[in-house]
């Protein structure tokens, strides 16, 4: 697509990822949980506005299958059709059932790796991926990173700003960090700031104030674009009739219904304050006789069947009115739909009430958006979203969330003065309209979105490498994947290196190019560039124990967790350390998984004898010994050949579909199995025993021209590969 021209003849696919609460097209469930609210929204509605964009082919929400009794069967249908080039696709990754968004954090890199094989079945990868709230952030990125695609990132709630309004109300550290995993959160956002092309905020104090409390904050990369909202759902009351199934919903609870209403729609969450809402309800009379109170706070059979912060928040809503004995002048309705919303907001209008949002922090606002187009003024938090909204709107006041006496002066204020509230809520409406429609949130976004796209496509032209033209990674679409040692394997004849190369280049698109090699990261980089090699798409390095990724040089982190297992770097040296005929090779060999020694064969003790020693001490590692003076330890899970079927397992591509090439004894793991291989012509003797093996083809030719001579005798030098 020509971004300048703004024309659509090739429309762009974009990827939505937000993994976590429950997600549908319609009826959402919004307030079940804590994790089903404003983003939830936010997110469904996006999709559906950016689809209908004439620039725009496709738009996909990526989220979390679950599969679970206790919620809808809609949520366990992998693809969801919305209409208009808009759908939602669940993948599944961690249990089946539920779980709050807290305990999905472990589960993340499976999500990376169900989305790789997704993009694999369907043949095509997104030309950006937007990313939603931390847990998105994280596999948006390594999927960006891993496939050479742009990522915008939107926070929607920030852990540092969260972690300290909780910590000022008193709350122990510990204790939240145990229910918000906080730790983990917040550094996924410090990576994402350095990482992601485009941050998108709602509000310019979001930027200055929210994530100014992070270090690697870059006021370029940040993007303002006032959040939409389908306008044509809400709207003042007019003459209509408020629908009789709310009022009943709410009036059953009120022992005088006619009074103004003081409205809160918001999930059972802590950071919510409703304890903060009724402290400042419950402390003045004046205000209970002036108004009633309407908290619409999720959805509930039993308090007792929700996630444990859940029931922690209505629990203590409950004792608090109790302990106010405000029974009759409080509504706290257990049921409500996505369809109701905009009537709860015209029935509080109708009765001159007003809407509340006592956040503790408040980034984004929606509600309060929907609040004004529907004629009601609101107080709310001066944390966040507010701010801008009121400017925009002009329709009600800002109150500090931890100060109970100011919130309920706010509201009395609201509700007392007659005149104000109407100009306060013709000025919601008029300003919710100008400002926050879903056209002009695309509008903006998609003008940045352009420039975006048009200096990536600009950088990925200077860049030389082993990519598809338009820069993306061959990876997750490739047919075949040609893996190859770098020393005396690949380099040592120029000329049929740069035949290689060439044909390599011709083949981006279906070919991926990797080496597999005992050297560092570093000095594989070094060696390639020396010898004018662009980049591989994959680089195996250090015998295995480290899998990195095209120009970037991106680690695999799934590679890294998995061969962590069982892995005790420190106690195996240290066990090691008094072993005859070892010493340790130089600090710049040495790896978080690799251990190597420098071996004085006629010294050191059988391997036999060394795993036994390992075993004795109830050590786990791979010894591999080479040219009878190196031996390097390694994790169980890490080599050359392993590295090779993960990336089999990880990318769906068939191990009879790599084509691996070595020459020496510390090739010959990963040559054995499934894999196609070749041996070039200048091979080391300890490969001899695999002559006999059918799909191993010895070269007559050495270095990169025995590597040709491989492709001509497996046809792939000949097929059409595209």
């Amino acid at each position: 697509m020509t971004m300048d021209s703004g024309n659509n003849e090739n429309p762009l696919y974009i990827l939505m990822i937000s993994p976590h609460g429950l997600i549908r097209g319609d009826n959402m469930e919004l307030g079940r949980d804590a994790d089903t609210g404003g983003q939830t929204t936010y997110v469904v509605e996006l999709v559906r506005a950016l689809a209908r964009h004439c620039d725009v082919g496709q738009v996909d929400l990526l989220t979390r299958l679950v599969d679970d009794p206790a919620v809808s069967p809609d949520y366990s249908q992998p693809i969801e059709e919305m209409g208009d080039g808009a759908r939602i696709l669940r993948l599944p990754f961690g249990p089946s059932h539920y779980i709050r968004k807290e305990l999905l954090w472990p589960h993340l890199d499976q999500l990376v790796d169900r989305s790789l094989h997704f993009l694999r079945q369907q043949g095509r990868l997104p030309d950006l991926i937007h990313t939603h709230y931390a847990d998105a952030g994280y596999v948006g990125q390594q999927l960006s990173l891993l496939l050479g695609i742009p990522q915008v990132h939107t926070g929607h709630s920030l852990g540092r700003p969260k972690q300290a309004r909780l910590l000022a109300s008193g709350r122990k550290k510990h204790a939240i960090e145990r229910q918000f995993n906080f730790e983990r959160r917040i550094a996924v956002e410090e990576e994402l700031l350095v990482s992601v092309n485009m941050v998108v905020t709602s509000t310019r104090q979001e930027v200055t104030e929210q994530y100014g409390m992070y270090h690697n904050r870059e006021s370029s990369r940040f993007v303002v674009i006032p959040p939409g909202t389908d306008i044509t759902r809400f709207s003042p009351p007019g003459r209509r009739k408020i629908n009789p199934n709310v009022m009943q919903m709410v009036d059953k609870f009120l022992s005088d219904p006619t009074k103004p209403i003081i409205l809160t729609i918001c999930r059972p969450s802590i950071h919510k304050n409703l304890k903060g809402l009724i402290e400042a309800y419950g402390g003045n009379p004046e205000l209970q006789k002036m108004a009633n109170l309407v908290i619409v706070s999720g959805n509930r059979d039993d308090i007792r069947e929700l996630d444990e912060a859940s029931q922690k928040v209505l629990r203590e809503l409950l004792l608090d009115i109790d302990r106010y004995d405000l029974w009759g002048r409080v509504a706290i309705p257990k049921h409500h739909s996505a369809e109701d919303v905009p009537e709860l907001y015209r029935l509080a209008a109708r009765r001159r009430g007003v809407f509340v949002n006592p956040a503790l922090t408040e980034p984004f606002g929606l509600t309060l958006i929907e609040t004004a187009a529907s004629g009601l003024p609101f107080v709310a938090t001066e944390d966040g979203g507010p701010r801008d909204i009121l400017a925009n709107c002009c329709n009600g006041l800002l109150v500090n969330p931890l100060d109970p006496v100011a919130i309920a002066a706010a509201l009395s204020n609201v509700l007392s003065n007659k005149q104000q509230w109407r100009t306060w809520s013709k000025n919601g409406v008029i300003g919710a309209r100008r400002h926050y429609s879903w056209d002009a949130h695309v509008s903006k976004y998609m003008k940045e979105i352009r420039r975006l796209l048009h200096r990536d496509r600009k950088r990925m032209r200077r860049q030389i490498s082993f990519t598809m033209q338009d820069g993306k990674s061959p990876m997750p679409l490739a047919r075949r994947a040609l893996i190859s040692d770098i020393d005396n394997t690949l380099l040592g004849n120029r000329a049929g290196l740069q035949q290689l190369i060439s044909w390599l280049k011709k083949h981006a698109g279906s070919i991926v190019f990797g080496v597999a090699t005992g050297r560092s990261l570093e000095s594989a980089v070094k060696v390639l560039k020396n010898a004018r090699v662009p980049i591989p798409n994959v680089l195996i390095t250090s015998v295995g124990s480290e899998i990195n990724y095209g120009p970037r040089l991106q680690p695999d982190i799934g590679w890294a967790n998995r061969i962590a297992h069982l892995w005790r770097r420190d106690a195996l040296e240290q066990v090691l350390s008094g072993q005859p005929g070892l010493t340790l090779q130089v600090a710049e060999n040495q790896r978080k998984f690799k251990l190597s020694y420098n071996v004085i064969s006629k010294e050191m003790p059988p391997l036999q004898d060394l795993y036994r020693l390992l075993r004795e001490h109830r050590l786990h590692a791979r010894l591999i010994y080479s040219h009878e003076k190196f031996l390097d330890v390694l994790p169980i899970r890490a080599s050359k050949g392993h590295a090779i079927r993960y990336l089999a397992c990880k990318w769906g591509l068939a191990l009879e579909n790599f084509l691996v090439v070595g020459d020496s004894g510390n090739d010959k793991e990963m040559l054995l199995g499934d894999t196609l291989g070749i041996v070039v012509g200048n091979y080391s003797p300890e490969l001899e025993s695999l002559r006999d093996l059918e799909q191993i083809y010895f070269a007559q030719a050495h270095q990169a021209n025995g590597i040709l001579e491989g492709l001509e005798h497996y046809n792939w030098r000949t097929e059409h590969n595209g």
